[in-house]
């Protein structure tokens, strides 16, 4: 396994740095939640919010994740759907930038967007519209694209979608892809558990879940018991326990990998998709399951020191560094 294609919500990400709260208050926002809203109330608050000084990044789960990749060095592709519009242009640019082959649709509808309103104390506040983003069809997938790759990664808040993630995996196996997913949150995972179940035992090769996904898919209350559950369905299977770090299971072989040590926990967004990235890249490389975990946690462990899931080159050259200690097996958890 060398190339990895990502499928997930093409959305950007706009962070706003605001001078006070008083649109929250507006539009009565409670200040550092999520809200999914249309297009409308979301082009009226971000007028409201236009003088202030922002930013522009790529959002979305895989999206995150096949970044990441990208600049671990993992030849990487990424399907999604944007619109005919100037954030959708941005998008598709942006992935080339990164160095990630984008398989971009484009659709009538604006593309999604996450406007996240910071605080003067630091608080974000996110207001979600998926537009483009939410009218991926099966329809589609051109199974012609899987012939690049030999791993096709999912994001787990697709599922919803069932056709849409049935006939994407069914395409990929066809062309002889392995398959991974990230299982997005516990509630998704109980809405869709019997469908999960079903796709997981015929289809996937690779599980991601944190503790609460594992146990909401395998009803064990116990990591190892939930690690063991999922084992049965898929070649590897990787479950993360917070502070403890992770449970990675592989045919007889199992390894507990602990966490890295962030110098300052500033902001936990995209800690799931960056310890994705790091696992996976590992994994292209041919490393073990302990280097896997162990990259995993370094790129986990260095996102949830900024705010957002970017940071500079230095951060990056830290990765690298230790990364080439974990190859030569000096750095392992």
């Amino acid at each position: 396994m060398k190339r990895v294609i990502g499928i997930g919500n093409a959305l950007t990400d706009m962070l706003v740095n605001m001078s006070n709260d008083d649109v929250l208050n507006l539009y009565n926002l409670a200040k550092g939640s999520m809200s999914l809203v249309d297009n409308e109330l979301q082009t009226d608050i971000s007028k409201h919010v236009a003088g202030c000084p922002y930013s522009l990044s790529l959002g979305g789960s895989a999206g995150n994740t096949i970044r990441a990749m990208a600049r671990l060095g993992t030849e990487v592709g990424f399907i999604g759907k944007v619109g005919n519009d100037t954030t959708g242009d941005f998008y598709e640019q942006a992935l080339r930038n990164f160095g990630v082959a984008p398989y971009m649709l484009r659709s009538r509808y604006r593309s999604g967007k996450c406007v996240s309103l910071v605080s003067p104390d630091g608080e974000r506040t996110l207001v979600t519209h998926l537009g483009a983003a939410a009218h991926l069809h099966p329809e589609d997938i051109d199974g012609a694209i899987f012939d690049d790759y030999d791993c096709l990664y999912i994001e787990g808040y697709l599922v919803q979608d069932h056709d849409l993630i049935r006939t994407a995996v069914e395409k990929a196996k066809r062309h002889g892809l392995k398959v991974a997913i990230d299982l997005a949150s516990f509630n998704v995972v109980e809405e869709n558990r019997d469908f999960l179940r079903d796709l997981v035992a015929k289809h996937v090769d690779i599980l991601f879940a944190n503790e609460d996904e594992a146990r909401a898919f395998s009803g064990e209350e116990e990591p190892i018991n939930a690690l063991q559950y999922i084992s049965t369905m898929c070649e590897l299977a990787v479950v993360k326990i917070g502070m403890k770090g992770a449970l990675i299971k592989r045919g007889d072989e199992v390894v507990h990998v602990g966490i890295m040590a962030a110098a300052k926990r500033v902001d936990t967004t995209g800690a799931g998709d960056f310890y994705a990235a790091g696992f996976l890249s590992a994994l292209c490389e041919g490393m073990s399951l302990r280097q896997c975990g162990t990259v995993g946690a370094i790129t986990a462990g260095k996102v949830i020191e900024v705010v957002g899931t970017t940071f500079g080159e230095d951060a990056w050259r830290e990765i690298f560094q230790l990364m080439e200690r974990v190859r030569t097996e000096q750095y392992l958890f």
